[in-house]
């Protein structure tokens, strides 16, 4: 009788269970965009107007309204709800949308030292006060909206010591939430809020062990990021150890923070290893971004795997709209390099920045056996007794029976045999895994340090860690030739020594092996990265209530930490953003972007060309216009301007999309190559191609420009006229540019070469990148 009554109940629940699932799975978070707000209408208004489209696909009003998550009201017209396939599919197809698509979770975590770095590179001496920032007021009143994990108010870093009121166009609010009231916001953390339907749709409610629901930042990466745009000056700090001590400070210290916590953990094993940001919340945060005031708009967050196209990109699209209002939307490119194609915010609007290194290191000497010393990069505390060698065993050597060859070095959790390290100094090598939870996994098999070696990609290139035990790091070299050593000698040994802070590192800057490249996959007319700026071992401030590892067996607790990543470079671009458009408040997002890239150098501190973590010459698939340079921005003498309509116009021919529905697209719109960018990119040249510029006189008064040129091997570079007179500031000259292919090619067909074009009056020197695949 039990066994026929579970016959029956089997079936009966496994289509239920189906069923449900099947239902589930077809239900998703879609957003609807719509373009701009047509007319002035309240919230209530635009709400009625969005549950009656979705009614239009929906079986009953009830069921549309309580689809919506997000209806986006202030200057993003569209909403993020709940649909199926299908009933997306028709709402994409009426004429009013844009387009509707899939609300994606993205991933974030694509200083002492770097600030002072910048000035110093670009060849000022004297304080940092004497430059753009006293000249900039040091960003005061410049309102910058951080997208990321939070904020940690009470760090120093945040104080609104000697700052007084609000600024008058700010419209924000200061969100509550757990441990986080009103309070926390101060004039210099003048708002704060957080968005977290779409997380939760995903995932489930909010597991409050590991986050707060609120704008307080439980991971520390939005903490960095904030500190570093617009941190105030706090003397006397470092990171764990008493690394990279002295005087932190952001770029645009008196600039005011509004925060906008849009990145959440991802649950499982450490969570806080990883955030994830969703479209749907992300595009809410723009809208109340561009309503509140900001000015200048920082994320830190980007995409993994094929970059949408920018009608289906929320983060283009919300860039899109901050545009419109001329507010300066900056990006990180991506932490996927050294591979090409790999750099992600792609969209023209947005600035995209790569990562590079500043001439700061953390010397630890590791002393072999045989009395080779190799010099290794380590920000620790834990130091090994120095008065004895270890023995020393590559971790493939000492793993459990099992362990698939390919990773059996990489020190990957519970793969190593404490029988076989116990005592001993670990080579593990980087690849899967996380590089601080290698050491953890040495330490768990009682080892008694560890030596992280390099892949060959990451070349020269030691991003430091606080690990558990002590250790260091060292280049692909030197790891091959530890190696080497194990693999000739019986009883290998070595001694692993305490790191200190070393400054005037040379070369410097260096593009980081972990920079996303271009070129660009959704437009190659458009170069990308856009600039480059410090993003290699960055120390700002931190989350108290993260260790600066993020694992959760570490349970130390910092006030400031080293970090790296494009998040770190991203938010130095931002804060150059800030100083400009407090030096220059009638400037548009696009004349800012045009001052940083034209003014950016191609050379490092010693004068030469700058070069990746190989030694190998780097170029714009790597830097795009070069590093940045905020003083020489401050005075750029020419921008290479565009408007909201120019954009419009550029997705028209782009990816054939009428991303306004006010605004129809020509029959015949200009090449995607003729939007008026800093930089030129042509893709697949075959014969000839002119594109075409216009540059706006920013300087004083009266100016004569002259045009040099250095081409890109196998093209010639052709440019009318080549002198440019300017009577009056904000005067225009529109001229352009001829690429041809010459008759001798050495170049294979797709790959890229590179040249420039420079404008200089004699004071100021306005250059642009050239890069041009072959077909």
């Amino acid at each position: 009788m039990r066994t026929a009554s579970r016959s029956i109940l089997l079936p009966i629940f496994f289509f239920v269970f189906c069923f449900t699932a099947y239902c589930n799975e077809q239900r998703r978070i879609y957003i609807v965009y719509l373009g701009e707000h047509k007319g002035l209408k309240s919230p209530q208004e635009i709400l009625k107007g969005h549950h009656s489209l979705l009614f239009s696909v929906k079986n009953s009003e009830e069921e549309a309204s309580g689809a919506i998550l997000y209806s986006y009201k202030h200057s993003i017209n569209g909403f993020a709800a709940l649909l199926t396939e299908e009933e997306a599919t028709k709402l994409s197809q009426m004429e009013e949308v844009v387009s509707a698509f899939p609300s994606e979770g993205r991933s974030s975590p694509h200083t002492t030292r770097s600030w002072k770095f910048i000035t110093q590179e670009e060849g000022s001496k004297g304080s940092e006060k004497n430059l753009i920032g006293s000249k900039a007021k040091c960003g005061k009143n410049v309102i910058v909206g951080m997208l990321d994990s939070g904020i940690w108010p009470e760090s120093q870093s945040f104080s609104d010591r000697g700052i007084r009121h609000f600024p008058k166009r700010w419209k924000g609010i200061c969100q509550e939430g757990d441990a986080f009231n009103s309070s926390h916001c101060n004039n210099k953390i003048i708002g704060a809020r957080y968005y977290v339907k779409s997380y939760e749709y995903y995932y489930g409610p909010l597991n409050k062990t590991y986050a707060y629901r609120s704008p307080r930042d439980n991971d520390g990466h939005g903490t960095h990021t904030a500190s570093t745009v617009a941190g105030r000056a706090v003397r006397n700090v470092s990171a764990l150890g008493g690394f990279a001590w002295g005087t932190a400070t952001g770029g645009a210290p008196l600039a005011r923070l509004a925060i906008y916590k849009v990145c959440w953990p991802i649950p499982g094993p450490n969570p806080n290893i990883e955030n994830t940001c969703f479209d749907a919340d992300m595009l809410a945060a723009f809208d109340d971004a561009i309503a509140d005031g900001v000015h200048v708009i920082s994320m830190s967050i980007g995409t993994t795997g094929e970059p949408p196209e920018y009608s289906k990109d929320s983060m283009a699209i919300g860039a899109l709209h901050a545009a419109k209002r001329d507010i300066v939307v900056v990006c990180s490119a991506g932490n996927d390099g050294p591979g090409p194609a790999t750099v992600t915010n792609l969209a023209p609007w947005m600035i995209t920045v790569g990562a590079s290194s500043v001439d700061r290191a953390f010397d630890s000497l590791v002393l072999l056996g045989n009395g080779v010393t190799i010099k290794g990069q380590t920000v620790t505390p834990y130091v090994l007794n120095s008065s004895h060698f270890y023995p020393l065993v590559y971790a493939r050597d000492a793993v459990h029976p099992g362990i698939p060859s390919n990773i059996s070095g990489q020190c990957l959790p519970n793969s190593l045999d404490g029988d076989k390290v116990r005592g001993k100094v670990v080579l593990c090598l980087r690849g899967s895994g996380l590089r601080v939870a290698k050491g953890l996994e040495v330490k768990r098999a009682g080892g008694a340090a560890i030596i992280l070696g390099n892949a060959v990609a990451s070349g020269n290139e030691i991003p430091v860690d606080a690990h558990v035990l002590p250790g260091t790091a060292v280049s692909s070299d030197d790891a091959i030739a530890i190696l080497k050593y194990i693999d000739a000698t019986r009883r290998p040994s070595a001694k692993v020594g305490s790191a200190r802070t070393v400054l005037g590192v040379t070369p410097a800057p260096v593009m980081a092996a972990f920079s996303s490249r271009g070129p660009n996959r959704v437009e190659p007319s458009i170069l990308k990265p856009d600039i480059t700026a410090p993003g290699l071992n960055i120390l700002a401030a931190w989350s108290e209530s993260s260790s600066p590892t993020k694992l959760e067996d570490d349970h130390r607790s910092v006030k400031y930490d080293l970090y790296s990543g494009t998040s770190m470079s991203c938010p130095h671009v931002s804060a150059v953003a800030a100083l400009l458009k407090s030096l220059h408040p009638d400037w548009s997002s696009a004349a800012i972007r045009s001052a940083m890239m034209t003014t950016a150098t191609v050379e490092n501190a010693r004068g030469e060309a700058l070069t990746d973590t190989s030694g190998r010459v780097a170029g714009p698939m790597d830097y795009g216009s070069g590093h940045i340079r905020p003083a020489h921005a401050s005075d750029p003498g020419l921008v290479y301007d565009a408007s909201y309509e120019d954009y419009l116009l550029f997705a028209c021919s782009s990816i054939g999309a009428q991303m306004d529905p006010s605004f129809r697209c020509p029959e015949t719109p200009p090449s995607p190559s003729d939007l008026n960018y800093p930089s030129i990119a042509v893709s697949h040249l075959n014969g000839s191609v002119t594109v075409r510029r216009t540059v706006t006189n920013v300087g004083r008064g009266p100016a004569k420009y002259r045009v040099t040129a250095t081409e890109p091997t196998g093209v010639s570079v052709h440019i009318l006229p080549q002198k440019l007179r300017f009577k009056r500031s904000g005067q225009r000259r529109r001229f352009s540019v001829t690429l041809k292919v010459r008759g001798r090619r050495d170049t294979p067909s797709g790959d890229y070469v590179a040249g420039s074009y420079t404008w200089s009056d004699g004071t100021h020197v306005v250059r642009s990148p050239i890069v041009v695949s072959l077909a």
